[in-house]
């Protein structure tokens, strides 16, 4: 890695609400919800957060904060002061994923500025909405010879580029959590996502998947709109 370049880490947290807030009073929730999002200002410098809602889109997830911050530290903290708040000390974490940003070893020609696995930086393009979900490989994936892979990422490769409307974001979990990557998914078109998806299951590197799910669709919301979403 080039000296003077540094790797991001970003987490994924999904929240869900436990049963007691909804029977909260009106004003006690106004203002749980309030200092929620005055402990996410408050990391503002440190912790870039983007909001999502995930409120009738899956049962088992409430809200998302897409978190990406060059200290991992930071992230903790923000993390134990939301949970010391009114609205934290009522949500769940069903689901939470922590990764890093790291340059993609297929991506080796026609590289330009913000393309995927190009850079070690995650710039949100805050679309509309994102999927989400974790990755694993076979490891009979990893045994293959190098050439065979990239021949194997470059079609990949090839077949995302065929939906211009769809960015991905892949982040690396190696060591660090359970899977091996999650990947995010930009778009303001569903029906795009789902198009690249169904053409991805024929490629051949897709034989090598062993698992990626659980699948994570949310809306970009503003932090009001989506604490206000939780009820």
């Amino acid at each position: 890695m080039p000296t003077g370049e540094k790797r991001q880490f970003v987490s994924f947290s999904f929240y869900k609400a436990q049963p007691e807030w909804l029977l909260l009073p009106d004003t006690e929730r106004e203002q749980a919800r309030r200092e929620f999002a005055g402990v996410v200002e408050s990391f503002g410098e440190r912790v870039m957060t983007l909001p999502y809602t995930t409120v009738g889109l899956r049962g088992d997830v409430d809200l998302l904060l897409w978190r990406i911050s060059y200290e991992l530290d930071a992230i903790s903290e923000m993390s134990t002061r939301l949970r010391q708040t009114g609205l934290g000390r009522r949500l769940a974490t069903p689901y939470h994923y922590l990764a890093m940003t790291k340059r993609s070893i297929y991506v080796k020609e026609h590289v330009h500025d913000g393309q995927e696995g190009s850079r070690l930086k995650v710039v949100p393009g805050k679309a509309k909405y994102l999927f989400v979900y974790p990755f694993v490989k076979l490891r009979e994936w990893y045994s293959l010879p190098e050439a065979e892979r990239q021949s194997m990422m470059s079609d990949h490769i090839k077949t995302g580029h065929k939906y211009p409307t769809v960015k991905i974001n892949t982040t690396y979990s190696f060591g660090l959590d359970d899977q091996e990557f999650v990947v995010a998914f930009e778009s303001d078109h569903a029906d795009d996502f789902l198009d690249l998806v169904m053409e991805l299951r024929g490629s051949p590197a897709s034989r090598y998947t062993q698992r990626d799910w659980p699948v994570f669709t949310c809306i970009l919301k503003g932090l009001g709109e989506a604490l206000e979403a939780i009820g």
